[in-house]
């Protein structure tokens, strides 16, 4: 029993540990003639995982009714920060872009500070706010939201940073939602049809309340193979390499911080869900695929990279902090 219980505790950095030595050790390690099945195995990481994002999104909305997802006031102090901090972001790099145009280190790291600031909660989020005790049903509501600003919010601004031929608002709106409603929207409706169709079947679904967690767990070992893949194979400097993941560091604490601040000043009820927690995972737990998605379609695969980096210090967070509430739990 103590055995699973480090299991469980440790679960995330355990999964990025797998994760990456798989990819190290297929890259350094395996003969050369099994690397002919990478394009196989790219492929099939490919569709594993949104099987796997939404699974994990399926039975978390499972439990949540659909009266409780309503917007709360510190929402759009979140938003505000979020939308805020990526309009100034993308007019520091415009400006740079039009008046350095040779300085293009700068302006990579800004675009990569505008996809970390922007990028929309992760999907895992409300798995995680559920483990340390926050409230699931603000937190899918406030994914729904951020989703829904950064449709329109991002087909505005990323021309002005990066103009593309033939990239209009209508064409970049429609990719972003075309990648959003699969993964976002589909398991909550699916979720609500079993609740109110198949009842029994809910009722079953909800007697496995850690399975989420151990998909994404699963899930989080998948990402960070990819990550270490981009990071392995990247041609960009190291010094470079080094800026991005300081400036993903910066933003991550910045986002946790704010935050936990913003739900701190909205107060933390006896017997109700902390919402400096769920504040902290809703702004600082990245949907870092999707970060990734972006710098590819709409700015430059150099920023696509600050995703990976993003991913790590985010998860290594999160794994400290479930280590914690866990000490606190066994401790009271």
């Amino acid at each position: 029993m103590k055995t699973k219980a480090i299991i469980r505790e440790w679960m995330l950095p355990i999964a990025m540990t797998v994760g990456a030595a798989s990819y190290l050790v297929y890259h350094y390690l395996l003969p050369q003639a099994i690397h002919t099945a990478g394009p196989v195995l790219e492929s099939f990481v490919a569709i594993l995982q949104p099987v796997l994002i939404f699974s994990m999104l399926f039975l978390t909305f499972c439990r949540i009714e659909p009266r409780e997802l309503r917007p709360h006031r510190w929402h759009w102090w979140l938003l505000l920060i979020q939308g805020g901090t990526f309009v100034l972001m993308g007019a520091a790099a415009s400006l740079i872009r039009k008046y350095m145009p040779g300085n293009t280190d700068w302006t990579v790291l800004l675009e990569s500070a505008m996809l970390c600031l922007i990028c929309p909660t992760a999907t895992a989020a409300a798995v995680v706010t559920r483990k340390l005790g926050g409230d699931v049903a603000s937190i899918t509501t406030y994914t729904i939201i951020i989703n829904l600003l950064v449709s329109m919010l991002v087909p505005v601004v990323v021309p002005f940073v990066h103009p593309t031929d033939g990239m209009t608002f209508l064409h970049a709106f429609s990719l972003i939602l075309a990648k959003v409603f699969p993964l976002l929207i589909l398991p909550c409706f699916a979720a609500w049809l079993v609740r109110y169709l198949l009842p029994a079947i809910h009722r079953k679904l909800l007697t496995y309340p850690d399975l989420p967690f151990q998909i994404w767990s699963v899930s989080l070992a998948l990402a960070i193979a990819v990550t270490v893949k981009a990071i392995v194979h990247s041609s960009l400097s190291l010094s470079l390499l080094a800026g991005i993941a300081a400036i993903s560091l910066i933003c991550c604490i910045f986002q946790f911080w704010a935050g936990r601040k913003i739900g701190q000043a909205y107060g933390h009820k006896p017997g109700h869900s902390d919402n400096s927690i769920t504040a902290g995972q809703a702004i600082g737990q990245k949907n870092t695929v999707f970060a990734i998605w972006m710098g590819y379609t709409f700015l430059t695969p150099e920023t696509s990279i600050v995703g990976g980096f993003y991913s790590i210090w985010h998860n290594l967070y999160n794994s400290w902090q479930i280590h914690r509430h866990e000490s606190l739990n066994c401790q009271s």
